[in-house]
């Protein structure tokens, strides 16, 4: 299956509704999170949906009248969804010792609480509801229930729907859904390619070919910063204040509308023209405790590049090959195996001491990788498997898979 997303055009009387559902949708997940927490701390078995549903009917929605203007998937829906998190949440807690603390800020006040336990909805954010039933698609329209037809962005692929997920981000609406999709497994015209994944380069790779870093956050961070002084400084409860508030949530959605898309093209790119990528298991979290260079870490968006290309290598028929995180691209050379163990951060360029090359640190590591690939056997299409760093030598002596023409010479 693959998801379909595209953007609603709603009139006045379709956006009231639409609001109306996402707040019915917060307001039984925030009632079900008080009833579940209830009922941990006092050490009781925590309901399930169907016993939640049972007891916001009888309880909740016989009392409250204007529940009934929206559709029951709505709630029921809030239900499930909390259900998941909980089962998260036990397995995040390992051996259910539930001692894993994280800090939050409520209410501006700085609290620990349990990793992954589920806490209550804010209204404005993330708002969302679920829908199913009999769903029409006809061009660039859909018809859902409570709602009738709705009018979108684009036309609409033509395929049966049971269910959809209609969801709010920058004051724009969107409806998402299911679709069928088979596996398109594409001719390769090149080989085996390793990628290092970089702050001013987003990926170079082994056969010399590299991608700029679009940079979206960095090229918008003045804006952004005017629109959110500007926010400041309105009164919170006032149109002013939403006002201002919707023009950040624009740009934010502008600034990862940019990023996701030239993701989405180097991804897409690597998984139709080569037969296996290698990548490294970088540990994102750990760089971007360095504050000089988190804000440009966490703008290339290391974390999708993979997550996108795990699922594209299966689309397209293609091998992704993770090493470790410990094995050393970077400090190895990728010529005569030699490691410098003295390689500094701010060392952009390569000096073999050893064999005298000289080349592009980012090309040097991403022609390691794809060495360290070929001294493996080649899995089956699609799978993505690791590779330790035990095994890192056997992969330095490669010359011969090497071509002159990367050997960048600096004067």
């Amino acid at each position: 299956m693959k998801s379909f997303k595209t953007r609603l055009e709603l009139n006045n009387k379709q956006t009231t509704l639409a609001n109306k559902h996402a707040g019915v949708a917060r307001y039984a997940y925030n009632w079900s999170v008080k009833v579940c927490d209830d009922a941990f701390k006092s050490k009781e078995k925590i309901p399930s949906a169907i016993d939640l549903h049972k007891k916001f009917v009888k309880e909740v929605k016989s009392e409250n009248v204007w529940l009934y203007e929206v559709s029951k998937c709505s709630p029921q829906q809030s239900f499930r969804n909390l259900e998941t998190s909980y089962k998260n949440f036990h397995k995040k807690q390992s051996n259910f010792d539930y001692k894993k603390t994280k800090k939050i800020k409520i209410k501006g006040e700085i609290k620990y609480v349990l990793e992954g336990l589920p806490q209550f909805k804010k209204k404005g954010q993330h708002d969302s509801f679920y829908l199913e039933g009999k769903i029409i698609v006809n061009k660039d329209k859909i018809k859902v229930p409570k709602f009738g037809w709705l009018k979108c962005s684009e036309v609409l692929p033509d395929y049966e729907i049971k269910n959809v997920v209609i969801s709010k981000t920058a004051n724009q609406w969107f409806i998402s859904y299911k679709i069928p999709h088979e596996n398109e497994i594409t001719n390769k015209t090149k080989g085996i390619v390793g990628v290092d994944l970089g702050i001013k380069t987003l990926a170079t790779l082994s056969d010399g070919k590299i991608f700029d870093a679009v940079k979206p956050y960095k090229k918008n961070k003045r804006k952004l910063r005017i629109l959110q002084r500007r926010l400041s400084k309105k009164q919170k409860g006032s149109n002013n204040h939403k006002k201002a508030c919707q023009k950040v949530a624009k740009l934010h959605y502008r600034i990862a509308n940019i990023r996701k898309d030239s993701t989405h093209k180097l991804t897409t790119y690597l998984s139709k023209n080569h037969t296996e990528i290698v990548i490294e298991d970088l540990n994102v979290k750990g760089m971007s405790k360095n504050h000089k260079l988190a804000s440009a870490i966490l703008d290339g968006g290391f974390y999708e590049f993979r997550r996108q290309l795990e699922y594209k290598c299966k689309w397209y028929g293609s091998t992704l090959t993770i090493v470790d995180r410990f094995y050393p691209s970077s400090k190895t050379c990728s010529c005569c195996g030699n490691i410098k163990r003295d390689l500094k951060l701010s060392d952009r360029v390569y000096e073999c001491h050893n064999c005298g090359l000289v080349i592009d640190r980012d090309l040097n590591a991403a022609i390691n990788l794809r060495n360290k690939s070929v001294s493996y056997t080649e899995s089956a299409c699609g799978v993505s498997e690791q590779l330790s760093p035990n095994g890192f030598k056997d992969a330095m002596n490669q010359e011969a898979n090497i071509n002159v023409e990367h050997c960048i010479i600096f004067v």
